[in-house]
């Protein structure tokens, strides 16, 4: 069994909650430790939002360094685009304005200085304010808690019929007929550029590109959404390939999709999107798979207010409306609730979602189509 998690970006209580009660991973201390046989796939962006980031970095490195292949931690873009501070800090000059800036204006992380202040003073260390500035400098450079990780991270990650990456695969970030060779060309590329000079490919290949908010071509910051945020499948030529090479599962994060993670599914292919960020209620959700199946256990506030817990197992290719879509209202069945019920999941305008609960009955009396 692998259990999944992603984007938790500095936030301890989400790594905390995703280990609580999870059969496959526990956390003694900042020590995870993961059952026989387990697999644990960390699926990138551990740093930036929360007061956090260091300690989650040296707990994920530390279950790589023990566990080896048993634990696979994917480069996200949070992760990545900190090589930036190499050079862009390298300059004579204010240089805790320039990280502030930088920060706030194209990394989206507007506290990650306090954020990183505040965890030196918890460590004891130094934490004025060029003190934060060099912290950054030394986790990306060699000996770097961040600069190991990212040596030990990867861009893709094939377990039997599931595929991870950290944004999304589609017709530009797969353009070759198989996936075992397309995986090592990655790995390749990544390999390469981590041990350049300037990892300037590898930045480009982070960011959305120059003047979008997009970067389909990138395995790391794909979105497999419209500009609301309505998750969708790839593109049928993709699938048909993906299919090809015996994928039949996609999972990613890197794109927001409320507070539990949401299923899309076509005739036995499915998509998994388990971000963590951005939720009304901010949790690190339990997703776990096996070839079969997908179980998954999270917390999610509907639109009343009211509280509901999503918790379970569904077979990868079970004939249910969970995982389709609604084309009159635009809703996607996104997971299945206790009793008979289903949440409704849909993105709206300015980064807002509607989280609705209805009954078995009426879902499935609702005309629904594969959401592409």
């Amino acid at each position: 069994m692998i259990a999944y998690l992603t984007d938790v970006e500095g936030r301890w209580d989400k790594l905390s909650s995703f280990a609580e009660g999870n059969p496959l991973v526990a956390l003694r201390g900042e020590q995870l430790e993961l059952a026989e046989a387990a697999t644990f796939v960390f699926g990138g962006d551990a740093i930036d939002r929360g007061p956090h980031g260091r300690k989650i970095v040296r707990t994920l490195l530390a279950a790589k360094q023990r566990y080896g292949d048993r634990v696979i931690l994917l480069a996200g873009n949070r992760d990545l685009n900190k090589l930036r501070l190499i050079r862009e800090l390298a300059v004579a000059g204010p240089r805790v304005e320039l990280l502030r800036t930088i920060f706030q204006k194209t990394m989206g992380a507007p506290r990650a200085f306090e954020h990183r202040a505040s965890e030196l003073a918890e460590e004891g260390r130094a934490h004025a304010d060029e003190d934060v500035v060099a912290s950054f400098v030394e986790d990306v450079r060699e000996g770097g808690d961040l600069h190991a990780y990212l040596q030990a991270a990867q861009l893709a990650y094939r377990n039997g019929a599931t595929l991870f990456v950290h944004g999304g695969v589609n017709a530009e970030s797969f353009a070759t007929a198989e996936v075992d060779p397309w995986i090592a060309q990655l790995a390749q590329f990544y390999g390469d550029e981590m041990a350049s000079r300037d990892h300037e490919r590898l930045i480009a290949y982070q960011a959305p590109v120059p003047g979008t908010h997009l970067n389909q071509a990138s395995v790391v910051y794909a979105r497999p959404t419209d500009e609301h945020g309505n998750p969708h499948l790839p593109e049928s030529a993709t699938i048909a390939k993906l299919r090809a090479s015996g994928i039949e599962r996609v999972v990613v994060g890197h794109t927001p999709s409320g507070d539990s993670p949401a299923l899309v599914r076509d005739a036995g292919f499915e998509l998994v999107l388990g971000d963590n960020s951005y939720g009304r209620i901010e949790r690190g959700s339990k997703l776990m798979f096996s070839d079969a199946e997908t179980t998954v256990h999270g917390i999610t506030q509907l639109d009343d207010g009211s509280v509901v817990e999503v918790a379970f197992t569904s077979p990868r290719d079970a004939v249910s409306p969970l995982g389709r879509c609604d084309p009159t209202t635009g809703h996607l069945v996104k997971s299945e609730l206790a009793g008979d019920g289903f949440l409704l999941f849909r993105g709206l305008p300015e980064r807002k979602v509607e989280q609705l609960e209805r009954g078995g009955a009426d879902v499935r009396a609702r005309r629904l189509i594969a959401a592409r």
